[in-house]
């Protein structure tokens, strides 16, 4: 048995119980979690603007020991550190093949709602696995395609924010935008994503880091990260601000708040030429477009799903750069939390005033 944070209905918060995992599949990998970041994405569920099939598990930013594994698995044993990312990737559809993992839709790594459950209450009722993880449990039961082995010196509490703070907010400045050297960017929100975007365009060597936010803490935070100039988000002349520092707009506009607003001041940054990134998940009902002076002059507008990660690849690399001292992850971190503290570490979340809660387990 493990005890999990496990989501009964929308809007009521979580409750503590025990839960038991099944033995692994042939491509199963058995996980006990060390560490489980608190992302905004779970409260899109959690508070219920986003359907998901109940009772479930959230929590999808984690590190942990691999404790056993299925049959056929040759990507991890037990005994490694990993990381967990939840853009499981089946290796050969199309996107897979393109080299554009973070699509994949899944192949055989994900569950469908026919499979036997693999998790159950103490009195065998089933619960869902969210996003192909369920992190916020003392253990984790999951496609072997969903997890990483990284270096056993890293931290465990630091390299959970790797598995999807970091590994969008950077992915996006390496993979989906790449980045070069001199290039300006503008970061909208500078939570745990945000703050992870404006590290990575600082170590890709961007010229003009503009972070946008309307509290003054958090642009303080981006600032240590490597924002060269900050902006009040919420100003009435916010895109002003950021044109005239760029010099007439920055060649990459990053949305990581998932807001309409925020994405429309990603757009209104642009420069000629420039691409505004949406990465945060806003109201399903939102609708963020360009003018047709912004299509003359050249201007892009995409999502990045979680980055356009590589995963086995980007995270490894990730964790050399916080080994290295290239990458902040400590700044990131506002707070450890235990499993118990669950409910007031989204609370804290949900106001906004602070980077990432972790919840550590012994």
């Amino acid at each position: 048995m493990a005890k999990a944070a496990i989501l009964e209905r929308p809007g009521e918060g979580l409750t503590i119980a025990d839960v038991e995992y099944a033995e692994p599949q042939p491509r199963e990998v058995l996980i006990d979690t060390r560490a489980c970041g608190l992302c905004h994405s779970d409260l899109h569920f959690i508070d219920g603007a986003y359907p998901h099939p109940l009772p479930c598990i959230p929590g999808h930013e984690a590190a942990g020991v691999v404790r056993a594994v299925g049959s056929e698995v040759s990507a991890v044993k037990p005994g490694d550190h990993v990381v967990t990312c939840l853009t499981s990737f089946c290796g050969r559809c199309e996107f897979c093949v393109t080299g554009r993992m973070a699509l994949c839709l899944g192949g055989g790594t994900r569950r469908t709602k026919n499979d036997a459950p693999r998790m159950a209450r103490a009195d065998g009722a089933p619960v869902a696995q969210m996003l192909n993880l369920s992190a916020l449990s003392e253990q984790m039961l999951i496609h072997e395609n969903a997890c990483v082995a990284i270096d056993k010196e890293m931290p465990f509490d630091r390299a959970a924010v790797i598995g999807c703070a970091v590994t969008t907010g950077a992915g996006t400045i390496f993979n989906a935008c790449a980045v070069t050297p001199g290039q300006s960017v503008a970061v909208i929100g500078c939570g745990g994503v945000g703050l992870a975007a404006i590290n990575a365009a600082r170590i890709a060597g961007a010229g003009k880091v503009i972070a946008a936010d309307p509290l003054p803490e958090k642009r303080a935070l981006a600032e240590s990260l490597g924002a060269t100039h900050t902006v009040d988000a919420l100003a009435e002349d916010a895109a002003q601000q950021i044109l005239t520092i760029s010099g007439g707009g920055v060649d990459y506009g990053i949305e990581a708040v998932g807001r309409q607003a925020a994405a429309d001041l990603a757009v209104a940054s642009l420069r000629r030429g420039g691409t505004a990134v949406v990465l945060g998940m806003m109201p399903l009902d939102c609708k963020v477009g360009l003018s047709a002076m912004d299509l003359l002059g050249g201007k892009k507008l995409m999502g990045a799903i979680m980055g356009m990660n590589h995963f086995p690849v980007d995270l490894p690399r990730l964790v050399d750069f916080y080994m290295r001292g290239m990458l902040d992850l400590d700044t990131i971190i506002a707070e450890r939390i235990g499993l118990e503290d669950v409910n007031a570490g989204f609370d804290k979340l949900r106001e906004g005033h602070s980077a990432r809660s972790v919840v550590v387990f012994d």
